[in-house]
């Protein structure tokens, strides 16, 4: 018995995208999942996601350009995610793929359903010669609760659909087909993760989404079957390995995607997400969705950053705006988190959003509530920002998201070529954690039959000519 790395996950996924393993690295925002990286992941015949979030519409523009030309025959996806305090720049983004003709997103941070995702779901929607529906836009939803995967799973609500064919967006007759598609064909279901996350354990996590599944495509009966992937955690070979034992159709990495060179962070942050532990990670707001209370994980190791952004939180939820902040506590804010006055950085918040969303600077005019959150929003933005570009007087101030993943990942390859992050390459790692996935499959299996044990119950990380000769890689660059 062999257990290949190509053979683990839903043969049809690898199929349907055009994939070698069923193996994709998600969209860390700001551009941390780089062209760069997503292009390494195709050319090792897996998929990756541009981390669109976070980034101006031009950014995101340049983006599919450069992907388009530097791996035009290979898939890639582009990241679409909730903006719940600026809808205009979420059409935006959608509008732009399908103007674009990407294929592909990964809806991430929904709480619910919004019309851009299902104007970009359902555009081009029709029926084949064949009396098939075909959607040319596929989705993959990332959630971690069941009402949202629900969601995902159902067809677009008909509120939307209706609002779609108003707007001129969709014809009555691709309105009656959306009734015969989900949302998204394929969820993953998200775990204790970097970045949003509700700290989901997978184990019992993954199980439930995929008890979803069947009795939703019992249901409706839909012609493609429903598929669940894994993420959060997916760091290890045991990891990866139990996913696809819970019967994940894929699994998506994430933590340690930004610790390799291609990604978008900084020289110092990769040395940083290379020295932690499974216990170096906090919660802290989210940026995005500041006044919800939102949470993101973030590496705390090194940092100060979940400390400091809680304690502007605090501040915005216990006052009704900037001018009633006590004088010592606002002097205390502007030295040690802003190093400047507020009004400097409302004036630098209010050029920004003039540009980009000028309603926000309308709202907060009127609104000294919102104009606070703004403002203390400019924090938590700027300190992703920092940490990608490497800003050297603001180390401590540095937004990192990172889930207890990637210290486990450090503890792996501990004492190997890969405990230095100036060799972890995107490529070479996912190819390593599937390549041990599949020899500690080999084992468990082999041992639970009563078989001569083949494989190794503890892989080790190995060099990828080592990995050709072994696992029948081809054509794989190192």
């Amino acid at each position: 018995m062999t257990i290949r790395p190509q053979d683990l996950g839903d043969p049809s996924f690898r199929s349907d995208l055009g994939l070698e393993y069923n193996y994709l690295s998600g969209a860390m925002a700001n551009g941390i999942a780089s062209v760069e990286l997503v292009a390494a992941m195709a050319r090792t015949g897996m998929l990756g996601f541009f981390g669109a979030a976070g980034l101006s519409f031009s950014r995101v523009e340049d983006a599919i350009r450069r992907l388009k030309s530097e791996i035009p025959d290979k898939p890639f996806g582009f990241n679409l995610i909730h903006s719940p305090n600026e809808p205009r720049h979420e059409m935006a983004i959608a509008e732009l793929y399908i103007r674009e003709e990407i294929r592909l997103v990964e809806a991430s941070a929904f709480l619910d359903l919004t019309l851009p995702l299902i104007h970009y779901r359902l555009h081009g929607i029709h029926r084949d010669a064949s009396g098939n529906v075909v959607t040319p836009n596929r989705v993959i939803g990332k959630v971690s609760r069941i009402e949202v995967a629900t969601k995902f799973f159902s067809p677009a609500p008909d509120r939307f659909v209706q609002d779609l064919v108003k707007l001129g967006k969709l014809t009555p007759e691709q309105a009656r087909l959306a009734s015969e598609v989900p949302v998204a064909q394929d969820v993953t279901a998200e775990a204790d993760s970097g970045g949003h996350t509700d700290n989901r354990p997978a184990i019992t996590l993954v199980p439930t989404i995929i008890a979803l599944r069947d009795r939703l495509q019992a249901k409706y009966n839909y012609q493609h079957s429903l598929r669940v992937g894994a993420a959060g955690g997916i760091s290890t070979p045991a990891s990866v390995a139990a996913a696809f034992m819970m019967g994940a159709a894929y699994v998506v990495s994430g933590s340690v995607n930004q610790a390799c060179v291609e990604s978008g962070s900084c020289e110092m942050v990769r040395k940083m997400l290379a020295e932690s532990g499974q216990a170096d990670v906090a919660m802290a707001p989210a940026a995005d969705m500041f006044e919800m209370g939102v949470k993101v994980q973030v590496l705390k190791r090194g940092t100060m950053f979940p400390m400091r952004a809680q304690k502007l939180y605090e501040v915005y939820r216990d006052f009704a705006s900037i001018e009633v902040i006590p004088p010592q506590e606002k002097a205390q804010l502007e030295k040690t988190i802003f190093r400047t006055s507020l009004d400097e950085i409302w004036n630098q918040t209010k050029e920004f959003f003039s540009k980009r969303d000028p309603e926000q600077v309308t709202r907060a005019e009127k609104d000294p509530r919102h104009k606070m959150a703004l403002v203390f929003r400019w924090y938590l933005g700027q300190s992703s920002r920092w940490a990608n570009s490497g800003e050297p007087t603001r180390v401590v101030d540095y937004q990192i998201w990172c889930g207890p993943a990637m210290g486990a990942f450090n503890e792996w390859v501990k004492g190997s070529f890969l405990e230095k992050p100036e060799n972890r390459k995107a490529g070479v790692v996912a190819l390593n954690l599937l390549h041990g996935a599949s020899q500690l499959m080999q084992f468990r299996i082999s041992a639970l039959l009563g078989l001569p044990q083949q494989g190794v119950d503890s892989p080790v990380p190995m060099e990828i000519e080592k990995l050709r000769v072994q696992s029948g890689f081809a054509g794989v660059p190192s």
